[in-house]
């Protein structure tokens, strides 16, 4: 997704001369205090643009397909948190879920969230943030403790790949999944499915859902128009199959992929779970 959405049409001279800074600063390898941190800048992570408006605390049912609105609270939607760097100090710039697995402390975002290919190492201080609202953390911030991405994301950024796991520190001697439930996960369940997807925009403090029908974009990529989600919503779980019984739901895919989720915000897009997928989940689990 973009991560700078300009609002205003400037004269061709100011932005000539705006995009030979942006080159000469992305040629430089600068360590600056107060720069912004590469895996925050890329697709739809990183910053801010409009927000939606927010849905009716009253309303019996979410806005039309295809159209963003605030989620009320529920436990469907407290698997799913901001995600911050050392603290909540700062902004959010990615979003991630808890998906289940036999440690019972695991997350699923997009890799380009916790994998910075500049610096070729995992981002080693990541924190979350389950249901986060207004500043308001109702089962606190969890601290990652690792992170897992296929190597060829690593070395390539093969956008097939744009998946990561993360494993949790225990909290208060508990796992999240004790205390949220989890996920399940979906490899090969195929390009048409109707999904929920939500996620926490940087430029607001509340997430936002949408629910849509996915197509197919490639072999190996989905695609769904959703609208606003722009950066910060990177990471965000298509969850399909959500069973109010069993409290659970199937992430079949999570936003990120081609072109870091899409360049419009009313566009997105995720990688195919696969059988790389499965393999990553496995190896996920061995580190748990």
């Amino acid at each position: 997704m973009r991560s700078l959405a300009w609002k205003s049409v400037l004269p061709l001279t100011v932005v000539v001369i705006m995009a030979a800074a942006v080159v000469g600063y992305a040629a430089e390898e600068s360590n600056t205090a107060g720069s912004v941190p590469s895996h925050r800048t890329f697709g739809k992570s990183g910053e801010s643009g409009q927000d939606p408006q927010d849905q009716d605390p009253a309303a019996t049912a979410p806005a039309d397909d295809g159209n963003a609105y605030t989620p009320r609270r529920t436990e469907q939607n407290a698997r799913v948190g901001a995600v911050f760097e050392k603290d909540d100090s700062g902004d959010h710039f990615c979003t991630a879920s808890v998906v289940q697995s036999p440690g019972r402390n695991m997350l699923i975002t997009a890799a380009h969230c916790a994998y910075d290919a500049e610096a070729g190492s995992t981002v080693n201080d990541l924190v979350f943030a389950p249901d986060y609202r207004d500043g308001d953390e109702p089962t606190g911030l969890w601290k990652v403790k690792k992170v897992i991405v296929d190597d060829r994301w690593a070395k390539s950024q093969d956008e097939d790949l744009d998946v990561a796991f993360l494993i949790l520190d225990k909290k208060d001697g508990k796992q999240i999944q004790d205390v949220l439930g989890g996920n399940t996960l979906g490899i090969d369940r195929g390009f048409d499915n109707e999904v929920k997807i939500t996620g926490y925009p940087t430029s607001r403090d509340t997430p936002i859902s949408c629910q849509n029908r996915t197509t197919k974009y490639s072999d190996t990529q989905m695609r769904i128009q959703c609208t606003d989600f722009e950066g910060g919503t990177s990471g965000s779980p298509w969850l399909a199959d959500y069973d109010p019984k069993s409290h659970t739901g199937t992430v079949i895919g999570v936003l990120g992929g081609h072109e870091g989720g899409g360049d419009q915000d009313d566009v997105s897009y995720a990688a195919y779970f696969d059988d790389d997928v499965a393999v990553l989940y496995r190896r996920a689990q061995d580190k748990d």
